[in-house]
């Protein structure tokens, strides 16, 4: 399942005349941590825990607003924000594999001391979300009208969700630099700036949100267009903030003088960042596509078990947290001891990440078990059947995040040395016919059970294959770098 057949042996990096420079030499900035010495245990828990915040933090921003728009204006614009949201993730799951690649290049030149490698390439993934998300921006404007109607959007919500859509289509560009310049500051291995200014963001947005929506004095009584305003202006603010952070404090990423000539990205940049960034944003096309049909075979077993799934879902949005962010930790610490030629380092941190995440993942599913009933009560109330039904579920399915936090390690591993097909395969696999498979193979014998049963199985098949590729790949080879204009 090889990349790129043609690139050099690892073992070439062994000549004394080409070792890097030292990872201590290159700029540190404030909040970077060094993740190519020192312990690696409590590095990889250290780095990965503002990560876990971060993510925590902006899905409790999500679900507090979906509050304040449910209980002031009701239903239909809950309905309206939730046609506009998967326009969003669409968009910037497109987006998402593009700063991935670019994460790549930028730790492992971190790594190898080569801060103005990371820097170009810190320039490249910036002009690119610029460009791309002004175009978004302006296309989803004019477009709104045609792609509710193509999401078949009740007439109910309709005039609310296009309101909602077209002011978060004029927020798209300054989020999108901000989500890249986090990516990017991560891959650098400074996690504690993008928590700090995603904490500055989802505090402005909750606080915004009733202001902007009822109108409360001084502000203007905007209704749902007031609630995706709020998140604009946080999402500008903070980043406004950031970039005035980075100059402040000379992060390791900030262009200053003839640095800015590479945010206009050469072909050799754009040709890596795009060409390992398509498949990294497939696999996320690849999960919210399963995650579609999923709901679509649940619907069929009735009202109570599609309301049992959903919540479900909301308590699994938290237990799969850990593997989300040890995975991404992984992956920037791997980079960056691939750019420095500590390849005896990177078994280990794989290792490291395994254990703490069955470890983080465990304690939460093992909690979730013990006082499920309290925690479906928050979304489902006192419907009882419901509550039982989801219930049956956790028993039989919330297990599987931990073949699946495993298998996230493994892929942040090797995607930190660029294989990125090789996860794609593996997720469509597991996540189409093999899941797809079990269900239909097993729904005879065990009914809607089979729904529940093919997560846990098709995540161990899924573990599997990812761990063939990680131990008998070819992942290993150096990552051929863009080369200096």
């Amino acid at each position: 399942m090889s990349e790129d057949a043609s690139v050099t042996p690892v073992a070439a990096a062994a000549d004394p005349a080409a070792a890097p420079v030292p990872p201590r030499q290159t700029a540190r900035g404030a909040g970077r941590m060094n993740l190519t010495e020192g312990p690696i245990a409590k590095t990889l828990i250290l780095f990965a825990l503002p990560t876990l915040a971060s993510n925590v933090l902006q899905t409790l921003s999500g679900s507090i607003n979906s509050v304040w728009v449910g209980q002031f204006l009701g239903g239909s614009a809950l309905a309206a924000t939730a046609n506009a949201n998967i326009i969003m993730f669409l968009m910037f799951a497109t987006f998402f594999g593009f700063g991935m690649a670019a994460t790549v290049l930028i730790g492992q030149a971190i790594g190898r001391g080569d801060t103005d490698a990371a820097r170009r390439a810190t320039g490249a993934v910036v002009g690119l979300a610029l460009i791309f998300s002004l175009v978004i921006a302006i296309v989803g404007w004019f477009a709104s009208t045609t792609i509710l109607h193509w999401l078949k959007t009740p007439p109910e919500a309709f005039d609310l969700a296009h309101d909602y859509l077209r002011v978060t289509f004029i927020a798209i560009p300054a989020s999108m630099l901000a989500v890249t310049l986090m990516m990017a500051s991560r891959g650098a291995g400074d996690a504690v700036t993008p928590l700090r200014f995603m904490l500055l963001s989802v505090v402005l947005d909750i606080a915004l949100n009733p202001l902007l929506i009822l109108g409360i004095a001084p502000f203007p009584r905007l209704g749902i267009a007031g609630s995706a305003l709020a998140t604009a202006i946080a999402g500008t603010i903070s980043l406004i903030a950031m970039l005035g952070w980075f100059y402040a404090r000379d992060h390791v990423l900030r262009l200053r003088g003839p640095e800015l000539k590479y945010l206009l990205p050469n072909m050799e940049e754009l040709r890596f960042i795009i060409g390992k960034g398509l498949p990294m944003g497939a696999q996320m096309l690849v999960i919210s596509g399963a995650g579609l049909v999923m709901v679509g075979l649940v619907n069929r077993e009735g009202l109570v078990t599609a309301a049992a799934y959903g919540a479900t879902l909301q308590l699994w949005n938290y237990v799969q947290m850990p593997a989300l962010a040890v995975g991404a930790a992984v992956s920037a610490m791997v980079a960056q001891n691939i750019g420095a030629a500590k390849w005896n380092r990177v078994t280990t941190i794989t290792n490291g990440g395994i254990a703490i995440n069955l470890m983080m993942t465990g304690v939460l599913i093992a909690l979730l078990l013990l006082f499920d009933r309290a925690a479906l009560a928050l979304f489902l109330g006192g419907d009882t059947a419901a509550i039982d039904a989801a219930r049956h579920i956790q028993l039989l399915a919330t297990w599987t995040f931990l073949p699946f936090g495993t298998t996230i390690v493994l892929i942040g591993t090797l995607r930190a040395n660029g294989s990125v097909v090789p996860p794609l395969v593996i997720l469509f696999l597991s996540m189409f016919p093999i899941r797809l498979g079990i269900y239909y193979l097993g729904y005879p014998a065990l009914g809607g059970d089979a729904i529940w049963w093919s997560f846990p199985l098709s995540s161990f098949a899924s573990l599997t294959m990812a761990w063939i590729v990680y131990r008998r790949g070819n992942w290993r080879r150096t990552l051929p770098q863009p080369r200096v204009a």
